[in-house]
């Protein structure tokens, strides 16, 4: 994805305490310039529940390569299909991982903040 990211399957993603080990898995040794940590509950083979914790900003409403690396490394698992609905707190992603290899992502795009800056 251009990025590194640690997918870890788990069987309940509501009681899943992100906050204990997203930090502690972002920086594990074995990731020297820290990883994404995607937690992912699948809930059959075209659908998966995801909540990301980001290196470096903690828990977030949606990452979209995360989402990406999550249905690659669930397909590649025997868990889902090559096309996958994502569920996410900011909301849904349709992931297509391609078998020439390419990752397509379809979903919304919303503005979330406007602001300013006085210099």
């Amino acid at each position: 994805m251009g990025n590194p990211h640690c997918v870890i399957f788990v069987e309940d993603i509501k009681n899943v305490p992100i906050l204990r080990y997203g930090p502690l898995i972002e920086n594990l040794s074995t990731f020297p310039r820290k990883t994404n940590v995607e937690f992912v509950e699948v809930k059959n083979k075209t659908e998966i529940n995801l909540r990301v914790w980001e290196r470096g900003a903690g828990e977030t409403l949606a990452c979209g390569t995360g989402a990406c690396a999550s249905v690659v490394a669930a397909n590649r698992n025997g868990l889902t299909e090559r096309k996958v609905l994502v569920h996410l707190k900011g909301g849904d992603l349709e992931i297509d991982w391609l078998k020439s290899g390419d990752v397509y992502m379809t979903g919304p795009a919303v503005n979330v903040f406007n602001g300013e800056v006085d210099f």
